[in-house]
């Protein structure tokens, strides 16, 4: 079965500084014509940050769509100065965010956030031998981000209770909780062969 939506038309209804808002009229596959919302948002990135302590740095913040205090991996989106690379809109938002260089910067996995409505992409990554930055780039005048540092087990728990509901930070925390029991399994693997 065809499942593609044909394309009627669209029209952009608003313009902002962080989204777009699409309208579409399309023809579904049964020949039906429905309306589509779409908020178009740049590429973005996302770090999970883990330190020599093997905590993870979680930021502390305001967010206005949901009224709420929230606590998130750092992350941020994708601007002109990063000329639609990835690896480094996430080296200089760790910068800004939190004023570190990782010395090792891996891409996890990309992923939308949320199909249903929007085309946000983001692309996250693992930060790893933490050293604070030689030149602090200037932090965005909107935020107001305080950081903590927590250990898995720590964050497994604040997913647990609720304290943490952003999707892509509990991605990396599961994403740090598989990695760390792998990590265990190989370690046990080889002291049983030896």
């Amino acid at each position: 079965m065809d499942l593609e939506e044909k394309m009627i038309d669209r029209q952009t209804v608003f313009k902002g500084h962080v989204v777009d808002v699409e309208l579409q009229h399309v023809k579904t596959p049964q020949g039906n014509t429905a309306v589509r919302e779409i908020v178009r948002h740049a590429p973005a990135i996302a770090l999970l940050v883990i330190d020599d302590d093997q905590k993870m740095i979680l930021e502390k913040q305001w967010r206005s769509p949901v009224q709420n205090i929230t606590w998130e991996i750092p992350a941020g989106k994708l601007d002109e100065r990063d000329h639609g690379d990835a690896r480094h809109a996430a080296v200089r938002e760790l910068n800004e965010e939190t004023r570190l260089q990782a010395d090792e910067l891996t891409k996890i996995t990309s992923f939308y956030s949320s199909v249903g409505f929007c085309d946000e992409f983001l692309t996250l990554y693992l930060a790893k031998g933490l050293k604070p930055v030689e030149r602090a780039l200037p932090q965005d005048q909107d935020e107001d981000i305080k950081l903590y540092r927590f250990s898995l087990e720590e964050a497994l728990q604040m997913i647990a209770n609720g304290e943490i509901q952003d999707s892509k930070t509990i991605v990396a925390v599961y994403y740090w909780q598989a990695q760390t029991l792998a990590q265990k399994l190989k370690e046990n693997n080889e002291k049983s062969t030896d």
